[in-house]
């Protein structure tokens, strides 16, 4: 793996204007396999025990494969729930959830969070684990906190001193290296009706590539990615092509669309921000997806502290291939019987709009699970302050690629009773492809227009 660096003129840039923030010494990244996980969340359990110590997590070393179709079986498959939290009880576990939680119990009657015994799954490769502690002595942020310097990979800040550290290492987290998903995409109405959205994608990180990372053509990129509808047919051939930029405010993210209508290749400047997301039906904003991306120079970034809160965790339980879309959707929100909330340990990050800045949301507050640095929660408020929508990923371990990632992500809008949910394969005869090596120029806009075709 190479060291990676945004740009060499980007670092010189940030000690000449801007102080960068303060690495930890080798003594401090000496906790991290000992009092701290490999990639920084507290080693031990809790004091009630209700969270346990982690072990080493869920690895290719202890579990089995995945089918053929990239779905891991759940390992769980007879946990039973501990509880269930309900409209008619929430209001004796407030102290452990989200402002947007409670709202859903408020909002809908049937609304239910199953609680399951809290099993901490997550884990990396034993190499990369030697990667995040070197990172630890070496990433700093620069351009005042909107880009980073110095780190290799991903987690540049296993032992985050502020907000904007912990937003990074959501934002940099690893999801296998190069992947490829098969999946649908439903906004669903607020009478529960839904046409379902089937894409595929692709990311890779530039490490991955055939040849691997190229240090000028690479220079500030993070990954890239490639999707494309393939239905309804409305739809269908409409694709996007993104070289994700470390820097955005130095190097705006690069985007690029394939119109079926239109057929041709667009500049896409609206993919960022609160630009509006594709098929979403206008229930997503391009930063959204995968929880949050992009560019976080619009918000000032507060690190309030850690709580323990109910999250989505294991939740195999969606990729369940028995079940329809319709058995999964339900009229305001998921179907709870296919969910898995456990209580975790998050840290809690406050995005407040900066003065002088636009964005549809004007306060966000993101619960990032410790042991991934995966957004697992995340409460969105509007312009006059009032609570809007709540984000919810569902996250598992896939153990046979040592990656931590989502299954499904939902987005619920709390004023129209609208919601959207993203990533479910339960109709998919191929879920996920992982490990498979992928050319510069898969990632082209000639390559996107013959894939639009």
């Amino acid at each position: 793996m190479k060291k990676y660096i945004t740009t060499a003129s980007l670092l010189l840039l940030s000690l000449a204007t801007s102080a960068a923030f303060a690495k930890v010494s080798p003594q401090e990244a000496d906790k991290l396999g000992n009092t701290l996980t490999p990639l920084g969340a507290e080693m031990a359990a809790n004091a009630e025990e209700t969270i346990p110590a982690w072990t080493g997590g869920l690895t290719s070393k202890n579990s089995t494969k995945s089918n053929d179709s990239g779905r891991p079986e759940n390992p769980f498959s007879t946990d039973k729930p501990l509880f269930e939290i309900t409209s008619a009880n929430f209001s004796d576990y407030k102290a452990n959830l989200s402002a947007g939680q409670i709202a859903m119990f408020t909002k809908y009657a049937d609304y239910k969070m199953p609680i399951y015994k809290t099993r901490r799954t997550a884990a990396y490769a034993d190499e990369l684990y030697d990667v995040v502690k070197k990172n630890a002595t070496t990433a700093e942020l620069v351009q005042s906190g909107n880009g980073v310097a110095n780190f290799d990979t991903t987690i540049p800040f296993p032992i985050a001193k502020n907000g904007s550290e912990v937003i990074w290492n959501h934002i940099t987290r690893f999801r296998g290296g190069t992947a490829k998903r098969f999946t649908t995409t439903i906004p669903v109405q607020s009478n529960g009706s839904f046409v379902p959205v089937k894409m595929n994608d692709q990311l890779v990180w530039p490490e991955f590539l055939e040849g691997g990372r190229d240090d000028k053509k690479d220079d500030n990129i993070l990954f890239y990615y490639l999707s494309q509808i393939t239905a309804p047919a409305r739809l269908t051939g409409t694709a996007l092509l993104v070289h994700e930029t470390m820097d955005q405010v130095k190097e705006a993210r690069k985007a690029w669309v394939y119109n079926s209508g239109q057929r041709r290749v667009r500049r896409a400047p609206n993919v960022a921000y609160d630009g509006p997301g594709q098929g979403t039906d206008g229930l997503r904003a391009s930063d959204n997806y995968d929880m949050y991306n992009g560019a976080p120079d619009r918000y000032d970034w507060k690190l309030v502290g850690k709580k323990e809160l109910y999250i989505p965790y294991n939740s195999y339980n969606l990729l369940d291939t028995t079940a329809k879309y319709d058995d999964v959707i339900q009229q305001g929100h998921l179907n709870a019987s296919f969910l898995r909330y456990e209580l975790h340990r998050v840290w809690q990050v406050e995005a407040t709009l900066k003065e002088g800045t636009r964005h549809i949301y004007a306060k966000r507050t993101f619960f990032i699970d410790e042991d991934t640095w995966g957004a697992s929660v995340i409460d969105q408020y509007d312009g006059r302050g009032e609570l809007w929508k709540l984000s919810e990923a569902h996250n598992i371990q896939f153990y046979d690629v040592d990656t931590p990632w989502m299954v499904a992500e939902t987005l619920y809008d709390l004023s129209s009773g609208r919601y959207l949910v993203t990533g479910l394969s339960n109709e998919e005869p191929t879920f996920m492809i992982w490990g498979k090596k992928v050319n510069r120029t898969d990632f082209s806009t000639s390559a996107l227009r013959r894939l639009g075709r």
